[in-house]
């Protein structure tokens, strides 16, 4: 009988020893190894820049690439905001296959410009074309900043141009969200041009009696901001948008002061009498809706 107690005890003592090993080593195994890090897919998760909270990037998507967390306005591209904005199959592209040509010889311009086509899905940095929100037509022009940084480029200029003909020629409201770094400086005086030439296509659809709205996001600036993009008859932007001509420190340096903390946001541009209202992205599509409607009842009627 003793005997037994002490087998059984030895049998326990080993159960016992067993079960402390194994606590030990699960206490282990919750620190991921290097090989499972590389196992989370890129691009699942976002840090935002301005909360540094970070956020599964499908939540932030669905919510239009607001922040959660601080309402920051992430970047979109020109098909998300086209699908934010428009109607369910009512968008037509307008001129497609116009591209970029390299007039001046600049090196290595078109291989630049391929690989952003390759990168973001687009022949160049806007996507124009007709559609409908809330049943009500119009001509859209989306700036991408992904591409080149949005500059304006030659085509550029030609595809805000013809969008804003194409309005014209269907008298519906011509509609342009801005995003740039300004004129496109691989191509020069060509580039520069592009400022009078869409300029001049707004004047005289003004003229005609069109309905003229800008939103401009971040970024806005240098000749994109200096032209088409303040000339709507409603000028509006996303909330902490950059909108500006020249940079902050060269102002700063030009004028020999300090420049205010808000200085070329949208904020501070709309204290300033330069924009109309600043219009959360969440909110965009239906006041963008209602202006429509009021200056343009019976949108719904078929085209």
């Amino acid at each position: 009988m003793r005997k037994r107690l002490l087998s059984f005890d030895k049998e326990e003592n080993v159960l016992l020893k067993d079960l402390f090993v194994k606590s030990k080593k699960k206490k282990y195994a919750t620190i991921p190894s290097e090989a499972a890090k590389q196992d989370v897919p890129e691009g699942i998760m976002t840090k935002c820049p301005k909360c540094k909270k970070i956020m599964y990037t499908k939540e932030l998507q669905k919510n239009l690439m607001v922040c959660l967390h601080c309402d920051h306005h992430h970047k979109m591209n020109a098909f998300e905001r086209i699908d934010s904005l428009l109607d369910e199959g009512t968008f037509r592209e307008l001129d497609a296959t116009l591209v970029s040509k390299n007039p001046l010889g600049f090196p290595d311009y078109l291989e630049k410009v391929e690989k952003d086509r390759k990168k973001t899905g687009l022949n160049e940095a806007i996507l124009t074309g007709t559609g409908k929100i809330k049943g009500n037509k119009l001509v859209i022009a989306v700036m991408d900043s992904f591409f080149r940084m949005g500059s304006m480029g030659s085509v550029v200029g030609e595809k805000i141009t013809r969008a804003i003909e194409e309005a014209d020629k269907l008298q519906v409201p011509f509609i342009i969200f801005t995003a740039s770094g300004g004129a496109r400086m691989q191509e020069g005086v060509l580039s520069l041009m592009q400022m009078a030439k869409t300029s001049a296509a707004l004047k005289r659809f003004s003229d005609n009696g069109g309905l003229i709205i800008s939103v401009m996001t971040n970024p806005t600036t240098g000749g994109v901001s200096a032209s088409f993009a303040s000339l709507g008859d409603y000028n509006f932007a996303e909330p902490g948008a950059l909108i500006g001509f020249a940079g902050r420190r060269i102002i700063e340096q030009t004028i020999r002061e300090d420049l205010p903390e808000d200085f070329q946001t949208a904020e501070f541009l709309l204290k300033h009498g330069q924009l109309d209202a600043v219009i959360p992205r969440l909110e965009m599509k239906d006041t963008l809706a209602s202006i429509l409607e009021i200056h343009h009842p019976g949108g719904d009627l078929e085209w």
